[in-house]
């Protein structure tokens, strides 16, 4: 799609005849979009409303000038993030849920001022969506290494869209779905105009067909790309879900009842196999966070998991926590051996920042004494997780890890043919945040083409085929344990060999027509 760029004026267009919009008209309107965007979002398979979303943030954004652009824009981004991550409020209150929020806001904010300098141009949804997915791409590198959360494309796992993660990921997703949002206002935006003037802007209203009309198309074109064919066998696969004492930030008081609730669970799992009631696994996962007590230090915590993996006899993943005598702490997957123990590890790269550490803890704590939860601070680990597991490559993405684009992706250049991605959500309570993250591990499933195992210390633990379809899943806080046939892949979707590329393209789309928003206004006022 191609379209040659033409000075316009850098005056917003003079209103549309009729009766002047209520004061508040945008600003109400500019919420509705961003809770529309938040509806999008699991549990609700409503992911159609995205599109919807973003045609109603077009209206409010279409010819605004910076300033109003950036108020309408941050009223989105409330109106989007607040719901979304009301979850990080549930254990220590509201202030760090309004706090997140808010800055969180202030990116869609800015996005909202390129896009609407961008609405001025010609073919505007392009550099329209290529202006948001810019702005996404931003809020997931910075501050603090990013919070990615709320990308458009995790609300697309069930989706018409989703076929395009395996094109270019989730910027392609993400921006495919912007796409057809804008075009969907920009073709009713000319369709009145041309009842209101009669004049038909044949140019404009093919472009905002287009707009729409490509994205869909290039969904379906990308079908063949999602395959769940197991191209290198498969492996039969446990995923155990132990369940925490209680729920809240203190579950973890409790250590040594969640790991013996996971060591009962695989020792019952080793029973039913030797019933005959299920097949014995090739190997099991454990979640982040199933032994608190360090394996390598609590002798204890040792004899417990070393019992449990020679019960079920197959090479178990243990997610603990590791405690040197001196500098951080390690947020650890363990492989550990039936026969040998413990035999290699992946530290957590990306920790979670006023989760895993806490950045400023001195500014943060006159805000919320909640910081000093977390005495001692997490360190990141620098090695690629990927495990030989009876011959199965297994990627890891511990948990918070699964928002990172990066984080999933060097799994699979690795080699890894399917991956694992261990959580612990009993922090979260009941809320919806399980249900957000095992969405991304859907999206990362069809643009890895890579078969996904959730093991989560409370659920929702889940099998996930490379399609983003869900085999198996839990109900939450409840012990359980999954065996699946997975099927094993190798191939590279176009997705995981560009990596970062097709975001580089689109960031030069936004680049470029933001560009010539500017030197069109120094032309126009030298």
């Amino acid at each position: 799609m191609s379209a040659t760029l033409t000075p316009v004026d850098t005056q917003p267009p003079a209103p549309e005849p009729g009766p002047r919009p209520r004061r508040f008209t945008r600003p109400a309107a500019a919420v509705l979009s961003g809770v529309l965007l938040f509806l999008s979002f699991p549990p609700r398979p409503l992911w159609w409303l995205a599109p919807a979303g973003f045609a109603v943030l077009a209206w409010c954004l279409y010819g605004r000038r910076p300033r109003a652009a950036l108020g309408l824009g941050y009223l989105a981004g409330l109106g989007f993030l607040l719901p979304l991550l009301v979850w990080t409020g549930e254990e220590v209150g509201a202030l760090p849920w309004v706090a997140l929020s808010a800055v969180e806001a202030l990116f869609v904010a800015l996005t909202g001022v390129g896009i609407a300098a961008v609405s001025r141009l010609p073919w505007w949804p392009v550099w329209g969506a290529a202006v948001w997915v810019v702005g996404e791409g931003v809020r997931a590198r910075v501050p603090f290494g990013g919070f990615p959360w709320g990308k458009i494309a995790f609300g697309q796992a069930d989706g018409l869209f989703l076929p395009l993660a395996a094109v270019g990921g989730t910027p392609v997703l993400g921006f495919a779905v912007a796409l057809c949002g804008f075009g969907l206002y920009e073709l009713v935006r000319q369709v009145r105009r041309y009842r209101r003037t009669g004049e038909l802007g044949r140019g404009p209203l093919a472009a905002a067909a287009l707009s729409v009309l490509v994205p869909v198309s290039g969904a379906f074109a990308a079908l063949p790309l999602v395959d769940d064919s197991p191209e290198d066998g498969t492996a039969t696969v446990a995923a155990v879900q132990g369940n925490v004492p209680r729920l809240g930030l203190d579950f973890n008081s409790q250590r040594r009842a969640v790991l013996d609730n996971h060591a009962r669970r695989t020792e019952q799992l080793a029973a039913d196999v030797a019933a005959g009631k299920v097949a014995k696994p090739d190997f099991v996962l454990w979640p982040e966070n199933s032994s608190d007590l360090d394996p390598y230090r609590n002798g204890d915590a040792r004899l417990v998991i070393d019992r449990a993996v020679r019960r079920i006899g197959a090479p178990t993943v243990i997610g603990a926590v590791l405690t040197p005598d001196t500098g951080k702490l390690r947020n650890t997957l363990i492989e550990w051996d039936p026969e040998r123990g413990p035999v290699d590890t992946y530290d957590k790269r990306h920790v979670q920042p006023f989760g895993e550490y806490i950045p400023m803890r001195s500014f943060v704590r006159l805000f919320s004494a909640d910081v000093d939860r977390v005495s001692r601070d997490f360190g990141p680990g620098n090695k690629v997780g990927v495990f030989d597991l009876a011959g199965t490559k297994v990627g890891l993405a511990t948990c918070y890890e699964a928002a990172f684009d990066w984080a999933v992706r060097d799994t699979v250049t690795h080699r890894a043919q399917l991956i694992s991605v261990p959580s612990n959500n009993a922090t979260f309570g009941r809320s919806e945040m399980t249900y957000q993250q095992l969405a991304m591990s859907r999206v990362r499933a069809v643009e890895h083409s890579r078969a996904v195992v959730v093991p989560v210390t409370s659920g929702v633990s889940a099998m996930i085929n490379p399609d983003g379809k869900i085999v198996q899943q839990t109900e939450m806080f409840t012990p359980d344990a999954l065996v699946a046939e997975i099927p094993l892949r190798s191939s590279l979707t176009p997705a995981t060999r560009m990596g970062t590329l097709p975001e580089g393209l689109i960031a030069a789309l936004a680049a470029g027509a933001l560009g010539w928003v500017g030197y069109t206004r120094l032309r126009r006022t030298s």
